[in-house]
C-alpha cells in the first residue's frame, strides 16, 4: 500500500551493531480509515545468530504534517489556521530494528531470568510477533520522534533515547503492563518523578561535559539518594550506566555517520585520553573505535 501513497518525508539511519530506523510520513486520503497499530517482531535463527533481531513497527494516523516546518504545526493542531495550504493529514509509518549486540546492554546476564531477559538476550528459542496496543505513553514517544526540532548531534542523542523508551514500553505491552507501583515510596509523588525525568534530559544535554551526581541533584532539586534510587527504578539502569550507554551510542554516530576521527570523538565526549575512550567504547560495543571505521 505504501507504494500507492504520496510520500511527504522519509528519514532513515543504519549503524552496524546499533539501532536501524526508518520514519516515513505519507499524505492521508480523506476516505481512508486506518487503525493505529504497533507490532513487536522477535526473529532468531538457531544456526545463524548473525540474523537475529528485534523489530518494532508502528503505523499511526491523525497527525498533521506541515510542509513548511517539516513537522507538526501547532496552528494546525489547534485548528487556528484552517486555510493553511501547507498542512497535510498524515499516515506515519515507523520501524526500528535492534541488533543483539545493542540489546545485550539491557540484560541481567542471568540464565532463565524473565521472559524479557530471555528475549533481549536471544535465549528465547522461537521467533514470534505480537500486536501491540498503542497506549498513551507509546503515542507520546512516537509523537516526540515525529515532531522534535533537534538537528545533527543533538538529534542523534534524542533519537537514541526515544528508541530505548519505545523498546521499554513495547516490552511492557508484551508482558502485559501491570498497574504502576513503585518500590521507592517517594516516586508516588508526581513532582519527584518529574524531577528524575528532568535529570535524564539534562544528562542527554551534557553528553560531552560529564556531570557529577551531586551537581545533577542540585540542578533538579532532589537529594542524591532519591535521585539514584528513583532513576534506577524509573529507567531500569543506574545513572552512570545510562550516561555511558548514551555517550557510546553517540560515539558510534560521530565515528560512523559523521566520519570524525577517534581523537576528535574522544575530545568531544570529554575523555582525558584516547586510551580511556577506546577502553570504554570496546566495553560497550565489543569492538575498538578504529574497527568500526573499517566496517
Amino acid at each position: 500500500m505504501q507504494n500507492q501513497m504520496q510520500l511527504l518525508m522519509h528519514k532513515e539511519k543504519q549503524i552496524p551493531g546499533s539501532v536501524n530506523y526508518s520514519i516515513k510520513r505519507f499524505a492521508k486520503e480523506t476516505q481512508w480509515n486506518i487503525d493505529d497499530t504497533g507490532m513487536l517482531i522477535y526473529h532468531t535463527e538457531k544456526n545463524n545468530h548473525t540474523e537475529d533481531y528485534i523489530q518494532l513497527k508502528f503505523c499511526v494516523s491523525g497527525n498533521v504534517y506541515c510542509r513548511e516546518k517539516k513537522t507538526e504545526c501547532d496552528f494546525c493542531k489547534f485548528n487556528s489556521s484552517k486555510t493553511c495550504v501547507e498542512k497535510v493529514d498524515s499516515v506515519d509509518v515507523l520501524s526500528f530494528t535492534f541488533s543483539p549486540s545493542y540489546l545485550k546492554q539491557f540484560t541481567s546476564g542471568k540464565k532463565n531470568a524473565t521472559l524479557s531477559d530471555n528475549v533481549l538476550s536471544f535465549e528465547h528459542n522461537t521467533s514470534f510477533s505480537k500486536i501491540l496496543p498503542l497506549c498513551a505513553k507509546t503515542r507520546m514517544a512516537i509523537e516526540a520522534l515525529l515532531n522534535h526540532t533537534y538537528t545533527e548531534s543533538l538529534e542523534n542523542i534524542f533519537l537514541n533515547a526515544q528508541t530505548q523508551i519505545l523498546l521499554l514500553y513495547s516490552m511492557d505491552c508484551m508482558m502485559g503492563d501491570p498497574e504502576e507501583k513503585f518500590t521507592c515510596k517517594f516516586l508516588a509523588n508526581a513532582d519527584d518523578r518529574e524531577k528524575i525525568t528532568n535529570a535524564r534530559a539534562i544528562l542527554l544535554q551534557h553528553i560531552g561535559e560529564p556531570l557529577t551526581i551531586k551537581a545533577l541533584s542540585r540542578k533538579v532539586a532532589i537529594n542524591e539518594c532519591y535521585l539514584k534510587k528513583g532513576f534506577k527504578e524509573l529507567f531500569g539502569t543506574t545513572i552512570f550506566d545510562f550516561y555511558q550507554t548514551q555517550r557510546m551510542e553517540h560515539a558510534k554516530y560521530l565515528l560512523y555517520d559523521k566520519g570524525l576521527s577517534v581523537t576528535e570523538v574522544s575530545a568531544l565526549l570529554g575523555y582525558s585520553s584516547i586510551s580511556h575512550f577506546s577502553t570504554a567504547f570496546k566495553k560497550h560495543t565489543g569492538i575498538k573505535p578504529c574497527e568500526l571505521l573499517l566496517r
